[in-house]
């Protein structure tokens, strides 16, 4: 049956970015983890392979390639593991705010040095006392002449502390009626006065990933860092978190499938009372079910894809799929961890760290609270 979105081409380059991942990435990675930082040199190497922001013009050192290729790079970087996320959130969700309203000066200065790795980009929306609410954020940016002057404070922040470019969600116009009319989104460079970092928070997954507290004291931003217009911020946020969230459940259904995949494999091996685990009835029907869970988040998030690459507004099926899949992902983390028995609950065995860096998936690039309030609006209630 032919796939929806790929093709001979983009399974020849999944297979050139396994092997690059296999010397790496994979070695490396419990390291990552204990150093809790993913170095930048593994950035530069991407980078170098083409891995960072394909789908960008050559002209910025991209490829011009269709979102297939994101997909596949995602999809790889989760098989790794989940502390991987920030290089998504690169080049498929904070780039493409640069790549889609950027001015022509503003993409010659940073776009080059995103496919290669040099600038590392972030996104901040989140506040300490604001979090899905985006409309009440209170970070806040002035104009003083040729130039912003920012003040707040953001948290939760992927790749908040190696971020040389941070594209900083904020209100231009604290009047504005309704209030998501005064927001504007302003790029905040690694040296510009009055940018600092926060601690480097300390999760209960994602180990390696580094999230930030980003602090903005009289902030001084260039004019010419407005990314788009002037209260337009909201605007182009709705325009793009189809895309953010997209990512989100292609993360989940992956790390169901590498869950679900390796445990099977141990329940083969694994043996209690004389036989294998997995010639009883209860492990057969756990695994069952999750293996046809599996399927049908694939065949959804495809089809999803597929929409996605064609240019089609999917709100409400994003918004489903990024509940459901992750929500799914979440139970079968529980299942697949007790039919470890024990051994699920050790470093060592891949189902704890899947265990602690799931959850989150249903927290950030808006909750699974949200995303239901979303489709009940939707289906007109």
């Amino acid at each position: 049956m032919k796939h929806p979105y790929l093709f001979d081409e983009h399974e020849i380059f999944r297979k050139s970015l396994r092997r690059f991942l296999e010397k790496e990435a994979y070695p490396f990675y419990d390291e990552w983890e204990n150093n809790r930082i993913i170095p930048r040199s593994f950035w530069e190497k991407m980078g170098k392979q083409g891995f960072l922001c394909p789908h960008l013009p050559e002209e910025y050192g991209g490829s011009e390639t269709d979102w297939g290729y994101s997909v596949i790079i995602n999809e790889e970087l989760e098989r790794v593991g989940s502390g991987l996320v920030g290089v998504g959130l690169h080049s498929d969700i904070a780039v493409p705010y640069i790549a889609s309203y950027g001015t022509k000066a503003q993409k010659e200065k940073w776009l080059p040095g995103c496919t290669k790795g040099e600038i590392i980009t972030a996104i901040a929306m989140t506040e300490p006392g604001t979090g899905s609410d985006l409309a009440n954020i209170s970070t806040t940016a002035f104009l003083d002449g040729d130039r912003y002057i920012l003040n707040g404070q953001k948290t939760f922040i992927t790749n908040g502390i190696h971020a040389d470019l941070v594209i900083v969600v904020c209100k231009t116009n604290t009047k504005a009626v309704p209030k998501h009319k005064g927001i504007s989104l302003l790029a905040v460079e690694r040296n510009n006065p009055g940018f600092s970092r926060g601690r480097k928070l300390n999760k209960v997954g994602l180990h390696c990933q580094d999230t930030a507290e980003l602090i903005f004291e009289d902030c001084e931003v260039p004019k010419e860092n407005l990314i788009g217009e002037e209260g337009e911020g909201f605007l182009y946020l709705m325009e793009k978190l189809q895309q953010e969230r997209l990512i989100v459940a292609i993360a989940a259904q992956v790390a169901a499938e590498e869950m679900v995949a390796d445990t099977l494999e141990y329940v083969k091996n694994r043996e209690a009372f004389g036989k294998a685990i997995g010639k009883f009835q209860n492990t057969q029907f756990k695994m069952a079910e999750m293996a046809t869970e599996i399927e049908m988040g694939r065949t959804f998030l495809d089809s999803l894809i597929a929409s996605h690459l064609a240019g089609e507004d999917i709100v409400t099926k994003v918004s489903m799929a990024k509940w459901k899949l992750t929500e799914t992902a979440r139970r079968i983390s529980m299942e697949c961890m007790q039919l470890h028995g024990g051994y699920g609950y050790m470093e060592e065995y891949k189902i704890a760290r899947r265990y602690r860096d799931i959850p989150v998936a249903s927290i950030y690039a808006g909750t699974n609270e949200v995303m239901k309030g979303i489709i009940a609006k939707r289906l007109g209630l």
